[in-house]
């Protein structure tokens, strides 16, 4: 399923984050200290190999909110964008830090000319942000960002089960009535 927003596509897909083909950064559920860890950031450590550590211990540690980049080495991507979302519940105020992750990992992204990024649904795994909050910040912090993107053309969001695809989509339908072209499918 996809909406347009001015230049930008917005895509929510099933799938796996280590799978994106054709798309140029995909973005790390990271740990402050960006180990592999379980959840996300051990499946992204496990199919880049070991060269993606090597380049992130230098980068650690990060806060709740902040983003660094590094490169994609055995991913199908030429980046990964690793973001420390909040615990929910724990790193206050959580919306913001939050919205916060998407907005530095999409100036990163604008930064290095980046054309497309896929993101996971940031803190809803064992940092236990609710799927639903998490699906309403990332998704209005990504469609409000949209028109200011000068490289960026395509945000996917990869979703690993049928509950959190369901609920990215009726948020983005939701949010995007009105505001640009339905190229839903």
């Amino acid at each position: 399923m996809e909406r347009m927003v001015g230049k930008v596509r917005i895509e929510c897909v099933r799938g796996d984050i280590t799978r994106q083909e054709g798309i140029d950064a995909i973005v790390n559920a990271a740990n402050a200290e960006l180990r592999p860890g379980g959840g996300v950031a051990g499946a992204i450590h496990r199919a880049a190999g070991p060269g993606l550590y090597e380049e992130c211990r230098p980068l650690a540690p990060i806060k709740p909110g902040q983003a660094v980049i590094t490169g994609g080495h055995r991913l199908p991507n030429r980046y990964v964008i690793h973001c420390l979302g909040p615990r929910y519940g724990i790193d206050e105020p959580s919306a913001e830090l939050l919205a916060s992750c998407y907005r530095n990992a999409l100036r990163l992204a604008e930064e290095r000319g980046i054309t497309s990024i896929a993101f996971p649904a940031i803190s809803t795994g064992v940092f236990g942000y609710p799927m639903r909050e998490a699906a309403e910040v990332a998704l209005r912090t990504v469609i409000e960002m949209a028109p200011q993107l000068e490289s960026i053309r395509l945000i996917r969001f990869v979703l690993w089960d049928e509950e959190a695809l369901r609920i990215h989509e009726e948020t983005l339908v939701r949010l995007t009535e009105g505001k640009g072209e339905d190229s839903s499918r």
